[in-house]
């Protein structure tokens, strides 16, 4: 039986070409006999031609490759950019100027998005992409050939800052929609399962960013390392955004794709009209992963910025302990996949969150405890932080109605990162260095406690508008 493909009312033959097309670019394209056997016509017939699988490749490319970046870039503002931008304050004071500059990007995030929707809506996904990618790799290169500040003084704090939101800007533009869309076209018993795919990005990044400076450090000297070693991480970021870019261009810019998101209403709508007739569930959206985002930075940049101030711990070392904990917690996201398919997401979602409350009143005084210490907090809290973060996808595109799905999913993910993680390094070590470890627990038991509320109010929401269909 000949497969068909539905255009304007009319069945078909689907064009051999456009099969090749799709199994060159899937890693698991469904025949055309399977096709056939699901109705082979209507829209629902068009959205098969295009597997889950062949929209995690694309998902996962572009996610490891902007973790990436944002990794190189979180490590040298705790090990390099204090030395280099700050040298006429305390090692203390200098961390906290730099997290300060480090938060720059989770505010501009919302701006950008708000800029790259307008340039979706005029000019398509393609452009969208192009543009913002080759900004984000700009500032990222920019930030490479920085001078310190006994070069040029306050300029070079200037100048970071200005590449900084610059790669928040960009960040914003780089949503490209695969992950709603991946959700969406998930078998429906597998939804947890696909949801945690664009997750798997951020323990990648945090593996081979982590490896890399680990790399330098411990094979150069100090002198050599802040004169140049830091910069090569910057020109592979820069590298991979490259290679990100033409592999995400390639799916996005298929008509395949295109006639997609169009079945699936994932078109850009305006921020304005989004968050007028959205606004309670881009609020509840955004802080019902809080608990996970909070943790995000909790186990990353915060501990390094205490190892390295406070302990006499070599930073190679603990970079290393870092890219074995993130093995850990890519284990955790493929779990979490799993788990959500069988409990429910909202169910694990609060159950992490009360497992990472617990975790905030013991937890951080590992960091206190030694290098057996520190490897039981890196470990523990990256298992759960993948339990957690593997379906904060899921509860950010869940909910939307189809008109402002597209744009509510990338407002309520840039909520989501400035509450919970854009300024959690900065307030941990500033509560911790005051307080000490205990204080940051503290933060991070208000994160869970916004997560259980925010869930509670999300599912209210959505039983109000299921009430008024």
């Amino acid at each position: 039986m000949a497969a068909h493909a539905y255009d304007g009312g009319h069945a078909r033959p689907l064009d051999p070409r456009r099969e090749r097309t799709l199994i060159w670019m899937a890693i698991m394209a469904q025949s055309s006999a399977s096709m056939a056997a699901h109705g082979g016509v209507g829209p629902e017939a068009r959205h098969s031609e295009v597997a889950p699988g062949e929209i995690a490749v694309g998902v996962f490319i572009g996610r490891t490759s902007e973790y990436f970046d944002f990794f190189v870039y979180a490590i040298a503002s705790v090990i390099v950019f204090p030395k280099l931008l700050f040298p006429h304050v305390d090692a203390l004071t200098g961390t906290l100027y730099s997290f300060a500059i480090f938060a720059l990007a989770f505010i501009a995030r919302p701006f950008g998005t708000a800029i790259f929707m307008a340039v979706d809506r005029a000019y398509g996904k393609g452009v969208k992409m192009t543009i913002s990618l080759f900004m984000l790799g700009t500032a990222t290169v920019a930030i490479a050939f920085l001078p310190g500040y006994e070069s040029i003084g306050a300029i070079a704090i200037w100048l970071l800052a200005i590449a900084r939101i610059s790669q928040g800007i960009a960040l914003g533009g780089t949503w490209d929609g695969l992950a709603s869309l991946l959700i969406l076209n998930a078998p429906e018993k597998k939804q947890g399962w696909y949801a945690m795919i664009p997750q798997l990005g951020a323990p990648a990044g945090l593996i081979v960013a982590s490896a890399l400076f680990a790399f330098f450090v411990g094979n150069l000297s100090s002198q050599d390392f802040f004169d140049w070693g830091w910069r090569y991480p910057f020109f592979v970021a820069f590298a991979i955004n490259v290679v990100a870019l033409f592999a995400r261009l390639r799916i996005v810019s298929t008509s395949e794709y295109s006639e997609l998101f169009e079945n699936r209403e994932l078109q850009p709508a305006r921020v304005r009209d989004t968050l007028r007739a959205e606004g309670g569930h881009v609020l509840a959206g955004a802080f019902a992963p809080l608990a996970s985002f909070a943790l995000f930075h909790m186990v990353t940049v915060f501990p390094l910025s205490w190892v390295y101030l406070f302990t006499s711990e070599a930073i190679a070392r603990f970079l290393i302990i870092q890219t074995i904990a993130g093995f850990f917690g890519l284990a955790a996201i493929f779990a979490s996949g799993m788990i959500a398919d069988r409990i429910g997401r909202r169910s694990l979602l609060m159950g992490t969150a009360l497992a990472i409350a617990a975790f905030s009143g013991f937890a951080p005084q590992l960091l206190d405890a030694g290098p057996v210490g520190e490897s039981a907090f890196m470990i523990l809290g990256f298992i759960l932080l993948g339990l957690s973060f593997g379906q904060s996808s899921g509860v950010v595109a869940h909910g939307f109605s189809k008109a402002y799905r597209y744009t509510g999913s990338a407002i309520t993910t840039d909520l989501a990162w400035l509450f919970g993680a854009g300024f959690a390094p900065l307030v941990a070590l500033m509560l911790s260095s005051n307080f000490g470890l205990m204080s940051a627990g503290a933060y991070l038991l208000s994160g869970a406690v916004c997560t259980v509320i925010a869930l509670w109010l999300s599912e209210r929401i959505g039983a109000t508008k299921a009430d008024e269909t």
